[in-house]
């Protein structure tokens, strides 16, 4: 009576072997176990086939022999990538793993059960043995009291029929969930050979070097010819229909702080948040109070010091918020002031300060230019000016306008129907005519800003702090393979 002992305890081996198969090799075969990369100076757990959190993402990229990378980027990447095919099909294989895996955990309780009313009947089966040899080697002894205890005997076993049917109808379970394990580990390779034939970790391994190589690459990528503008992202709806809203284009990137500027004049209220979470909150803030008030929207945050034109002047004003004081002040010669030369939407938008990877700008207009934008470079410790270019194009016909990498770009309006009409190139002081889409969502832009640091433009429109993403186009030199 030991042979079913053994053939249960076979069964319960066999279950446990293929149920330690599915919780430990399955994941490691298809890539699924969280593995932490680092990510543009950030930690973060995902499997191989987890959407990337934002970044950079190149859309085509070739090396020609002269070693010149072309690559066209976004930058930087809002939202997530979809998953593919192979990635479905992946969850559906793990889905019907899992399923086989509860079965079995089913068969293995109840296997489980039936192995211990097995055992609690090994002595009964046994005694009952012990009679029967007896029986058959001496008849003689086997009278009616005898004939009836092995009679009752046997009655206490009948239960034990249905048990071992149990027991062969797990059986077959058994046999057909280790065939449905073998085809879908079969599968599972299938689509890893795919993939690469690659295991895990030389996955792993492969895409955080592609992954440092591209980030190498991309920090080459200083600078492009804009191409296109993405749709607006509304962070928040606050504020009057005029103002400006920005963070520190040269802060390190662990700090989020957002400087807030409702109105157009007279405000000496500049508002800190903490983090852009708390901006969209409206929490965890402190207020600086300007010696001097503002004109226009044109201000910028530069390297801890806020960058602005005083009030019914052209005198600009650098005011440092660690300190809360003005480290410097100084008249931009001829600047047209107080809406003598503002933006088509007036709001003694007259001078306006600009960053970029190149550094601090002042866009304005003299009586000498004949209203037309010129753009100059300014030191940003003394606020001298360095270099000044005119553009030639008026700046009562711009509705606003914004630098990237040493060009000016400006929109023909400031209303709904808006583009980007205009590009002049500060390297070779020449110009053209574009005409790249801008969605104005809420139809009165009041300010327009590029940000370096995050490579995104910052509006004030009509009460709304809204972002768009760029798109550049790029020619680097590169010293290896993309």
């Amino acid at each position: 009576m030991t042979v079913p002992l053994l053939k249960i305890g076979a069964v319960l081996s066999t279950m446990a072997m293929v149920t330690n198969w599915m919780s430990q090799t399955l994941p490691s075969l298809v890539g699924l176990n969280g593995t932490t990369i680092s990510r543009a100076g950030t930690s973060e757990k995902i499997t191989l086939f987890q959407s990337p959190d934002d970044g950079w993402q190149v859309y085509t990229s070739a090396q020609a022999p002269d070693g010149k990378c072309l690559c066209t980027a976004v930058i930087p990447v809002q939202g997530t990538c979809s998953r593919d095919l192979r990635s479905r099909q992946l969850r559906q294989l793990m889905e019907k793993v899992q399923n086989i895996s509860q079965s079995m955990e089913v068969l293995d309780l109840r296997t489980y059960r039936d192995l211990q009313y097995v055992r609690n009947t090994e002595s009964l089966m046994k005694g009952l043995d012990s009679r029967l040899k007896v029986a058959t080697e001496s008849q003689k002894s086997l009278n009616t009291k005898s004939f009836q205890e092995l009679k009752d005997k046997m009655t206490e076993l009948l239960p034990l029929i249905p048990v071992l049917d149990q027991y062969k109808a797990d059986t077959k379970m058994i046999v057909q969930l280790k065939e449905e394990v073998r085809n879908v580990s079969g599968s599972l390779l299938a689509i890893q050979e795919e993939m690469g034939a690659y295991d895990y970790e030389e996955l792993q391994q492969r895409v955080l070097v592609l992954e440092a190589r591209l980030h190498a690459c991309m920090q080459k990528l200083g600078c492009g010819k804009l191409t296109g503008v993405s749709n607006p992202i509304t962070i928040r709806a606050s504020g009057s229909r005029f103002g400006s809203w920005m963070t520190d284009t040269m802060a390190p990137s662990a700090d989020s702080r957002v400087w807030y500027m409702d109105g157009y004049y007279k405000g000496r209220r500049v508002l800190e948040f903490r983090t852009l979470n708390d901006f969209i909150t409206g929490q965890n803030f402190v207020q600086h109070l300007l010696p001097h008030p503002w004109a226009g929207t044109g201000h910028v945050v530069f390297n801890g010091s806020l960058y602005y034109n005083k009030y019914q002047s052209n005198i600009v004003v650098k005011y440092h918020f660690r300190s809360r004081s003005v480290l410097v002040q100084r008249s931009l010669n001829n600047a047209g002031y107080n809406n003598t030369f503002p933006y088509s939407w007036g709001g003694f938008s007259d001078i306006d300060f600009m960053v970029d990877e190149n550094g601090l700008w002042a866009v304005y207009t003299t009586n000498q230019n004949a209203g037309n934008i010129v753009v100059s470079k300014v030191d940003p410790q003394t606020l001298e000016i360095l270099r000044s270019w005119d553009t030639g194009y008026p700046k009562r016909s711009a509705g606003e306008s914004f630098m990237i990498c040493g060009t000016l770009y400006v929109t023909n309006s400031h209303l709904a129907g808006a583009k980007i009409y205009f590009a002049y190139y500060t390297n070779t002081s020449s110009y053209e005519y574009t005409d790249i889409p801008f969605h104005n969502q809420y139809s009165h832009i009041s300010m327009l800003d590029y940000n370096p640091r995050e490579r995104v433009l910052y509006t004030w429109n009509n009460g709304h702090q809204v972002v768009y993403n760029v798109t550049l186009f790029h020619v680097i030199k590169t010293s290896g393979e993309l």
